[in-house]
């Protein structure tokens, strides 16, 4: 086969694991017999960069076959490299996607932008494999900054989608519904999966205690308290990528830490290991510094988060931490995010590291258990099953949402929101997308600093940041920018945000609920409890000038239940609340949820109501990514049970259809029992969707009451 690799970071020379298991999967594909070709960059471009790289290949023996036009190419291990140092990355690798005419094609998360995903998708043979090597850099999920449908649909086009460790191929299944599949892809030097080959490095006189990468998110605190538990023991750091100023500055103020450099070799490092230290505060999706340690009988203390576990291969010792949950709204002169470093409980990895360094006997034990699991699991480590995967055929394509599927639905009442807006439009392939042409830079410009110019790992701890901070704009879009009062509309089960509704005086903010539109990968909330307390921390910096709520259906419980919740916090109160197409919450007393339906139960449901367009219910693509969201939001009503207490002393209005089968007038009738204050009950030409069918009169309606 023709094999070309995308990879938008630096391919050769790189200490990174990502990319270092990128180059090894390469030439182990080129060992066996296919034709390779690499489209790599450097981290930043410009012409002092280009010759910067220049004396870094000479310093290890490459000569390059040409160095123009921005772009160095040279040969390893088989493997044909171009390396763009002061170009356009993306036009050059269509370019290498067009003139090679590849088999396959490999992306990974290496690429969190997708830039040259996109182009790959538009190639018509070739079959297209991701690669995901880091969770943090998928556009969905909870460890996602940045959530995408479009990003999410391009993965979910490609041939085949591939996890570094069964801990990532779950991420995916679970959280985009994506078939993910682990296949070994981090493989090893080829002379280290020969068990004569290499000697056993870890040795108890070896000198050090080592740390690779010292910095917060990989666990320095502990490394630090460690060194001083044992001031008697030589410790060593490797500062790389995540190691700032005041790291050194921890590391230099104890007199028994020695810092080291960073080598291409990884086993000149831990032949003079002691034992390695892997404290990691943030999820791994596995680590191939443990493995590598493991192989040469280093016995390795490890952090159990992520996929670390997957990697120690129930060797000891795998010890718990309290892992980063938020990050200080600014960046460290290594472009890394400041973490807020919660306290670590040192006392497991003390007593652990003191049995180490005192009983040799249980240190050997530990070198043979290290090497003897590794050795093991380095046989199953060839290129032998990525390379059944590729030889696969191309699938169907997927219809993918356009560049603006990202963008707020503009049906607030249209069935599930956003879904008829996506029948609306006509379905194109991701591999059909067009190709947006990136900003030329002049060649003497002076590089700025962008997101593509951080590493992965900084890229990944950067969305990891973005995504704990606080950010009611995604709850509420618009909201801040809104002079007027403020009328927040809650949508029905699966709705979306959708276009905010004209109304005169009143500035309508939609409610962007988890599991939907630009938040579509975020988990969906199940339960109206949890739901309600988040909604309650998210709106308060809103609650400056009148409002009011707005609910439809589900939604209008969702707002009652929040109204509530804000009483009982002492914050402001809506100044009405709209109930719209829903049965007063009383009905709910003593209630007991009904078993939970299937999923072909609950799409037949759908249907009988006609509240999904024919064109949605028939296309399964898009039930697929739609089902999550309304499963979640039918269990949230589901288990809904109402609690007793007094009546609100807001405004209440009632609206209903009067040919919705489901809401009578005495369902509307009984939110009556609700407030302490006015009350009226408005009906509407029209079923359960009235909103859609009978606009005018709503509006105006809407308009008149708030005018009140």
């Amino acid at each position: 086969m023709r094999i070309l690799l995308a990879q938008n970071s630096l391919y050769y020379p790189a200490h990174g694991g990502g990319d270092k298991s990128n180059r090894l999967l390469v030439e182990a594909l080129t060992a066996r017999g296919h034709v390779c070709r690499v489209v790599a960059r450097i981290s930043v471009f410009g012409e002092a960069e280009h010759a910067a790289y220049l004396e870094t290949l000479a310093a290890r023996g490459v000569t390059p076959q040409s160095a123009t036009d921005g772009v160095v190419v040279f040969q390893r291990a088989g493997v044909q490299i171009h390396v763009v140092t002061n170009g356009n990355l993306r036009a050059h690798f269509a370019k290498q996607a067009e003139v090679f005419a590849p088999d396959a094609i490999l992306v990974s998360t290496d690429d969190p932008a997708q830039l040259l995903l996109e182009v790959a998708l538009r190639n018509t043979t070739a079959r297209v494999v991701y690669l995901a090597r880091a969770t943090l850099a998928l556009p969905f999920g909870p460890d996602c900054a940045f959530p995408s449908q479009a990003k999410t649909e391009r993965i979910r086009a490609c041939d085949a989608v591939v996890g570094v460790s069964q801990y990532v191929a779950d991420y995916i299944r679970k959280y985009a519904g994506i078939d993910a599949v682990h296949v070994p892809i981090s493989l090893l030097e080829p002379e280290e999966t020969a068990p004569g080959d290499r000697p056993t490095l870890g040795r108890f006189d070896n000198e050090f205690v080592t740390f690779v990468n010292p910095c917060a998110v990989k666990g320095i605190a502990i490394f630090l308290a460690l060194a001083d538990a044992f001031p008697q023991t030589a410790f060593a750091a490797v500062p790389t990528w995540g190691t700032n100023r005041q790291d050194r500055a921890a590391l230099e103020a104890r007199p028994n830490v020695r810092l080291l450099a960073p080598v291409d070799d990884i086993n000149l490092l831990l032949g003079r290991t002691r034992v390695l230290v892997v404290p990691s505060l943030w999820a791994e999706a596995r680590s191939r510094m443990v493995l590598e340690a493991l192989l040469g009988g280093v016995p390795v203390m490890a952090a159990n988060v992520g996929g670390i576990p997957e990697a120690m291969m129930g060797v000891p010792y795998l010890l718990p931490v309290r892992p980063i949950e938020k990050y200080e709204m600014r960046l460290d002169e290594q472009m890394v995010p400041v973490a807020e470093v919660p306290a670590q409980d040192i006392a497991p990895w003390r007593e652990a590291l003191a049995r180490l360094l005192s009983d040799s006997g249980h240190y050997a034990e530990i070198s043979r258990q290290s090497r003897r699991a590794a050795l093991e699991y380095a046989k199953q480590l060839h290129a032998g099953h990525l390379e059944k995967l590729l030889a696969g055929g191309k699938k169907n394509a997927v219809p993918a949402p356009g560049p603006h599927v990202d963008n707020p639905m503009p049906l607030v009442f249209s069935p599930i929101g956003y879904a008829a807006e996506l029948v609306g439009r006509t379905p194109r392939s991701a591999r059909d997308a067009p190709v947006p042409q990136p900003e030329q830079r002049g060649r003497h410009q002076a590089p700025r600093p962008t997101l593509e110019t951080l590493s992965p790992e900084k890229r990944k701890l950067l969305a990891l940041r973005l995504r704990k901070q606080s950010v009611p704009a995604a709850w509420f879009p618009n909201a801040a920018t809104s002079a007027a009062p403020r009328l927040f509309c809650f949508p029905h089960a699966g709705g979306g945000a959708g276009q905010p509704l004209a109304l005169k005086g009143w500035a309508a903010i939609p409610v962007r609920l988890p599991g939907r539109e630009s938040r579509l990968a975020e988990a969906p909330f199940e339960r109206m409890g949890p739901l309600v307390a988040a909604l309650a921390g998210q709106i308060d910096c809103y609650l400056d000038q009148p409002f009011a709520f707005f609910g439809h259906s589900m939604g209008a419980v969702v707002a009652f239940e929040l109204a509530r919740e804000l009483r009982r916090r002492s914050r402001p109160l809506p100044k009405m609340l709209i109930a719209s197409g829903a049965r007063a919450p009383q009905f709910r007393r003593h209630h007991v949820p009904p078993p939970e339906p299937s999923r072909e139960a609950f799409v037949e449901e759908l249907r009988r109501l006609e509240g999904i367009p024919a064109e949605v219910l028939g296309d399964a693509a898009l039930m697929r990514a739609l089902l999550p969201a309304l499963e979640a939001d039918a269990a949230l009503y589901r288990n809904y049970i109402y609690a007793e207490a007094s009546p609100l002393p807001i405004a209440v209005r009632a609206y209903g259809g009067v040919e919705d089968p489901n809401v009578r007038r005495d369902h509307l009738d009984g939110w009556r029992e609700q407030t302490t204050a006015s009350f009226a009950v408005r009906v509407f030409p029209g079923g359960h969707f009235y909103p859609t069918t009978a606009r005018e009169l709503f509006l105006e309606a809407l308009e008149r009451d708030l005018a009140c």
